[in-house]
């Protein structure tokens, strides 16, 4: 994956689980959809989100982000990637999403940076959630 800018993760969790995120602690989460909100604005840009996936695969162990302990649990999948190139639009995606109807927000989560209340969003299904991630992403480049 080339460039750099925000990007989305689409992470599949079939069962319910206890998930320890860090210094952030441990919350019981439901089995279905969970959209991730980042930025890849570095040197690596897009290749980020390709570490994701090496560790949702467990092909990687480091955890650098509260992300990267939700996709360390076993059952935890990454599902679809959804990126708006050279722009950091990181904090607009992940409001959108926790303020819309759709998902509910995951308090505390991948938001250590910024003043959001969270970066991590859920949702029973995967196609509305999908939706609302796309149009969050399309919002963002307006």
């Amino acid at each position: 994956m080339n460039g750099a800018g925000t990007y989305t993760l689409l992470v599949r969790l079939p069962t319910a689980a206890r998930v320890a995120f860090g210094a952030a602690g441990e919350r019981a989460l439901s089995a279905g959809w969970y959209a991730y909100t980042g930025s890849a604005l570095g040197p690596g840009g897009f290749s980020r989100v390709d570490r994701h996936r090496e560790l949702a695969r467990g092909e990687r162990d480091g955890r650098h982000w509260h992300v990267d302990y939700l996709l360390g649990h076993p059952a935890a999948s990454i599902e679809a990637a959804v990126t708006t190139d050279g722009e950091d639009r990181e904090c607009a995606v992940a409001r959108a999403l926790a303020d819309g109807d759709t998902a509910a927000p995951v308090p505390g989560l991948g938001a250590s940076d910024c003043d959001c209340d969270t970066h991590l969003v859920f949702a029973p299904e995967r196609a509305p959630l999908e939706r609302s991630v796309r149009a969050a992403h399309r919002s963002a480049r307006a």
